[in-house]
């Protein structure tokens, strides 16, 4: 590499005469983002089976067994998001990817074939870790491959691809045995792995190896053979060597009043996203409606969820961008609040006037889709979007990894204590609360979320209190000096 330097403006940079091809990145974050829909098979497998397991098995499996069942994957997932940068920073993060198919494979296999209970919460576990690292380790991939001006569509892939994952779990429940369904699952991580290693690897991963001529073969592959792609290579460099001059030690990181109060917008939109009772209803949607005893199919009405949570996903990647972040959340919240308080008195009049309830058995799946559908807009993929916009550049890989592992708390929190709240405080009790926690939510955002979109990293961090960040592009504007390759 080169080390004569050479001074260029910002706008230098990013002209080009050839346009960059687009439908390379597009495959690329398809193909990664697979391991979302990993992650929903994952997730979404429990609502199904979970009242069938003992018949398959020929083993008790209990209530509290099954609670277990369905959080237990949470816990792997916490930790999970541990190891996973440890992961990506020495092997990659295509070969993370592919890495982490293996353990997901075995896990399934252990499923299908599971002699206990304990042996199915161990294979549980361990699906958890993969996924849970998924989850870290392809939007990571996405993001880094992206241009900038599709990176908000490629980014919604992942959590696109989750929704489509849950809602095939629930189509394999309905149509299929446990077995088969199970032995389905695994071979979607098989189909990840494979499709993996005909994409190339992050030019960023490249670069911060110093292996500079495989970033440019991997850029030129993801931009087109007849893009010019040392521009963009100078200004990754560039990013990487700012980012790599402000690092911090992890004590010191979050001493700053924007990076504190980033971390409270960040982690509060973490918990109300989870405990709206989101994963309850993912978890346990099927025994919910079998519980309202509606004449409609509990797996129809599942499905039919699931098909609308899909649906309304693709609809929020239009939406985001145009609606802003804070109405959109406000909306979610409000609405999300109102639905789970109107199953919490269906159930109320189930239990006190079961005649008239089963009247009017059309309205946990009205509630439910409602509620999925303002999740899908706001709470689902919002909080998410909010990890790469309010945190600053130094301190962001710290804070993402924070907010993982809190969310998976909170899954693991909710989905555990789900059926214990039920017998506590009665299905209509549950709901309350969880509407109740969705109407503090609703306060949360109007009080303490800001508005980001349209602003720049810049104006974000002066609104939650901070100095405005120089970016790479402000020093090459101003004259600075940019090493070539």
């Amino acid at each position: 590499m080169s080390t004569k330097a050479t001074t260029v403006s910002a706008q230098t940079l990013v002209s080009n005469a050839v346009p960059s091809a687009k439908l390379p990145q597009y495959l690329a974050a398809l193909t990664a983002t697979i391991g979302g829909f990993c992650l929903g098979t994952v997730l979404g497998w429990t609502s199904p089976v979970l009242t069938s397991l003992s018949d398959y098995y020929g083993f008790e499996v209990n209530q509290d067994s099954q609670a277990w069942i369905g959080s237990i994957m949470a816990i792997g997932a916490m930790i999970g998001c541990l190891p996973v940068s440890w992961m990506m920073d020495n092997f990659g993060r295509k070969s993370t990817i592919i890495i982490l198919t293996v353990p997901t494979v075995i896990a399934w296999l252990m499923i299908v074939w599971a002699p206990s209970v304990s042996i199915i919460c161990l294979a549980r576990f361990i699906l958890g870790f993969t996924t849970g690292a998924y989850a870290v380790a392809v939007p990571l991939y996405t993001s880094e491959i992206s241009e900038n001006e599709i990176r908000g569509t490629l980014g919604t892939y992942f959590q696109l691809q989750l929704t489509i994952g849950i809602t095939t779990a629930y189509i394999l429940g309905s149509l299929l045995p446990i077995f088969w369904m199970t032995l389905t699952c695994g071979i979607i991580p098989i189909v990840l792995a494979l499709a993996m290693f005909l994409v190339p690897e992050t030019p960023t991963y490249y670069l911060k190896k110093f292996r500079v001529d495989e970033a440019r073969k991997a850029l030129q592959w993801f931009r087109g053979s007849h893009y010019d792609v040392e521009p963009e290579l100078m200004l990754l460099k560039a990013n990487l060597d700012q980012m790599e001059a402000e690092r911090v030690p992890f004590t010191q990181a979050f001493v700053t009043r924007p990076a504190k109060r980033g971390l409270v917008v960040g982690l509060g939109v973490m918990f109300f996203q989870q405990f709206s009772g989101v994963n309850a209803v993912i978890f346990y949607a099927e025994s919910i409606f079998k519980a309202a005893g509606s004449s409609m199919s509990p797996s129809l009405q599942t499905i039919i969820v699931g098909l609308i949570m899909v649906v309304m996903t693709w609809v929020a990647t239009l939406a985001i961008d145009r609606a802003g972040r804070r109405p959109l959340l406000l909306i979610s919240a409000s609405i999300m609040a109102i639905c789970t308080a109107v199953l919490g008195t269906f159930f109320l009049l189930l239990e006190k006037t079961p005649d008239f309830a089963k009247s009017i058995g059309s309205v946990p799946i009205v509630s439910l889709s409602l509620f999925v559908i303002v999740f899908s807009l706001g709470f689902g993929p919002i909080p998410w979007m909010f990890m790469s916009e309010i945190f600053p550049p130094q301190i962001k890989g710290q804070a993402c990894s924070i907010a993982c592992f809190f969310n998976w708390f909170s899954v693991f929190m909710v989905t555990k204590f789900f059926s214990d709240l039920q017998l506590k405080f009665g299905s209509y009790g549950t709901f309350w609360i969880f509407s109740g926690i969705s109407v503090a939510g609703t306060f949360f955002v109007f009080n303490l979320v800001p508005e980001t979109k349209g602003k720049s990293m810049e104006e974000i961090q002066k609104e939650l209190g901070g100095a405005p960040q120089i970016t790479p592009e402000d020093r090459m504007e101003n004259g600075e000096k940019s090493a070539k390759f």
